[in-house]
């Protein structure tokens, strides 16, 4: 059996493929699915396959954005957790922790009201993390003492 890393109540994490480095996510074990803030998106079809153009903050320190056009996975009528049905467009990309990369789906909306700009959901975690909610950023904390 694969050994599961241990992950606190909130990570720092990179998303290589999107230009993203050192943001901060929310672990959300009541979330099905990982979610990540973008300031603005529209749908396109091109070629006949569907594709998300966004605007993503690619550094929280500065605000920087950039705008990518992202093969879009898919749509998927989600309840929020105020109960209200939302469409949700989903991308594939990869996700940095540990020092080590794996795949996530991730869905895109706006998240300006929430505290963290990025939530990892237990779709994300199942059968690779264990949370302990008395931590946090384990992640970052273990490539500091491989460093020693």
């Amino acid at each position: 059996m694969k050994e599961k890393h241990l992950v606190g109540w909130k990570e720092t994490l990179d998303l290589p493929e999107l230009g993203i480095f050192g943001i901060e996510a929310k672990i959300d074990t009541g979330a099905a699915s990982s979610v990540l803030h973008c300031n603005a998106y529209k749908i396109v079809q091109e070629q006949g396959h569907d594709w998300i153009i966004c605007e993503l903050i690619t550094d929280f320190a500065t605000h920087q954005t950039a705008t990518l056009k992202l093969r879009l996975y898919r749509t998927k009528l989600v309840k929020s957790s105020f109960g209200q049905e939302e469409k949700r467009y989903y991308i594939r990309t990869t996700a940095k922790l540990f020092d080590q990369v794996f795949d996530i789906k991730i869905s895109l909306r706006n998240r300006s009201e929430m505290t963290y700009p990025m939530l990892l959901g237990k779709n994300f975690l199942y059968k690779k993390f264990l949370v302990d909610v008395s931590k946090e950023n384990l992640s970052l904390k273990s490539l500091s003492n491989k460093n020693k």
